[in-house]
């Protein structure tokens, strides 16, 4: 009877975490699921797809040159093969129920990545014997920055990037708590399951896993100089070097730390990129990222450390504090480290809670923790009227600028130029190669489309145009595309920029432009043919 007690528990934990975290990564679906297709949260979800899209049409590809963005020129992108194929992979397994399986699969990818992650959370804290472990569960399902980089509609590296450091953060504890208490077939395991864990998140992105890989390493070598050369880390130290040893195989390139630029465009554009934005440590959004626990860490870290008498599965590595501090001090200075910063913070919290023997405090306490968090989502589900048309707008504008980027669709090539952040959905739905792009590759492509916005001198606009081999123009929002283009090359705004007229009087624009076709949201000219 206990048995079946126990399955019955465990089967509705499995149910009520696994909606919980489809719940809110879905939460957006009106607008992925638009008027009968599939639209992704940003540009670079585009650029991912369009290479989903060359992998589908060549398999066995492995895409190390852009051709669809910075034209003629290209870029070498520093993403990988890995998520491609699994977004290809999960494809094929749509094709028999849909016929946009690649969207959907492209859509579906990153919450599918997120409940994998949210079950191994359960299984491993079950493993571990942790008191407050739905403490962590709960803050992993809502808290609005980790639903961010795993939400519907979402192809992005960082969902995978995500998945793999939850998977190989908890690996490097339980081996850690094992090796010390029963070193054995256990430990050698998990020292497995962290090396593979690890070797997949450097692949994926040799960037935010490789600096917290790197400081996992050096932190337990600093603990224990033994630790890292033990007769259990041996299996996963050689698993980790077959798996790199693979990927650059797979890749034949060595990955770069492809943020670290001085230059002064880059600096311009990263100004206006939510990720690379600096985030202030007074700044409230940290407390709708994590609630209000997050002002008590140092407070519950101290409490927690302190304590020797503690079970060996609750002895906390040091790792994790200094995970935690060095995410903290990453996130302040590029927002892109906040999905790590929260996800170390929800697998330390039930340990820094453990001291605390009175569950209904520590849960009345967790509730009034995540008000913040619970406000944000109902800012979110119930919008006011203003953020709630300008979220029918933003739908209205990707139907109407897909629907005129199919009319570039042509077996020749016929490179456009379009603002950069709408340069990647363009070239998705077109085929058609652009003169921008939404990555740093790209950054010839976007200082030039800039100067062609701003541009008064007709032919400096025209060179640009035949440097770069352009057939269409699309003309957007002069507003938005004069001030975004003024602030990546840092310059006024003059007074009257080409986008301007290519936007408002399309009558008036130079003879080398021919206009063809418009909507409420674009316009798109053709480049006339010198003779």
């Amino acid at each position: 009877m206990q048995r079946v007690a126990r399955i019955c528990l465990t089967i509705i934990e499995i149910i009520i975490l696994s909606t919980l975290i489809l719940t809110t990564r879905c939460a957006n679906y009106q607008e992925v699921f638009v008027a009968g297709n599939i639209y992704f949260v940003d540009a670079d979800c585009y650029a991912r797809m369009t290479r989903v899209q060359m992998c589908h049409a060549k398999p066995g590809l492995v895409v190390r040159h852009h051709e669809f963005e910075n034209f003629p020129q290209g870029t070498t992108p520093h993403t990988t093969a890995s998520l491609d194929y699994l977004i290809l992979a999960l494809s094929i397994l749509l094709n028999p129920f849909t016929v946009h399986a690649i969207d959907l699969a492209g859509a579906l990818v990153s919450p599918l990545f997120a409940r994998v992650g949210g079950w191994f959370l359960w299984w491993w804290s079950r493993q571990m014997e942790l008191r407050y472990r739905w403490v962590m569960l709960i803050l992993y399902a809502i808290s609005p920055i980790l639903v961010h980089g795993t939400e519907l509609g979402r192809p992005d590296h960082q969902s995978l990037a995500m998945l793999l450091v939850t998977i190989a953060i908890c690996a490097e504890w339980r081996h850690a708590t094992a090796a010390a208490s029963a070193p054995g077939a256990d430990s050698n395991r998990w020292g497995i399951v962290s090396g593979v864990a690890w070797a997949l998140a450097i692949w994926n992105s040799a960037y935010e896993p490789l600096v917290l890989f790197v400081l996992v390493i050096v932190v337990s070598a600093l603990e224990n100089r033994n630790a890292l050369f033990a007769k259990s880390r041996r299996a996963g130290w050689l698993c980790f070097i077959l798996v790199i040893a693979i990927a650059l195989f797979i890749e034949r390139r060595i990955p770069s730390l492809s943020t670290m630029y001085s230059d002064a465009i880059f600096q311009n554009w990263a100004r206006t990129i939510g990720e690379l934005a600096h985030v202030s440590p007074t700044n409230p959004i940290w407390l709708r990222w994590s609630g209000y626990f997050l002002l008590l860490t140092p407070f519950l870290i101290w409490m927690s450390m302190s304590r020797k008498s503690r079970p060996s599965q609750l002895a906390m590595p040091w790792f994790m504090p200094a995970l935690l501090a060095a995410t903290y001090l990453l996130t302040i200075w590029q927002a892109r480290w906040a999905y790590f910063f929260v996800l170390v913070l929800a697998l330390a919290l039930p340990v820094f809670l453990a001291p605390i023997k009175s569950r209904a405090a520590v849960w009345i306490a967790f509730v009034l923790s995540i008000l913040p968090i619970l406000r944000d989502w109902d800012e979110r589900l119930w919008p006011n009227e203003t953020r709630l048309a300008s979220r029918v707008e933003q739908r209205n504008e990707s139907v109407q600028i897909r629907d005129l980027s199919l009319n570039l669709q042509s077996s020749d090539t016929r490179p456009f130029l379009a603002p950069w952040w709408l340069s990647p959905s363009i070239a998705y739905w077109s085929g058609q190669p652009g003169v921008a792009g939404s990555s740093h590759e790209s950054l010839g492509g976007i200082e030039d489309t800039a100067r062609f916005f701003l541009s008064e001198d007709l032919e400096k606009a025209r060179e640009i145009l035949q440097n770069h081999r352009v057939t269409w123009v699309f003309s957007y929002d002069s507003e938005r595309v004069g001030q975004n283009s003024a602030g990546v090359l840092n310059h006024a705004l003059p007074p009257h920029p080409l986008c301007r007229v290519l936007d408002r009087t399309p009558g008036q624009a130079p003879r080398f432009l021919v206009f063809s076709t418009q909507n409420p949201a674009c316009k798109l000219y053709r480049v006339a043919v010198q003779r």
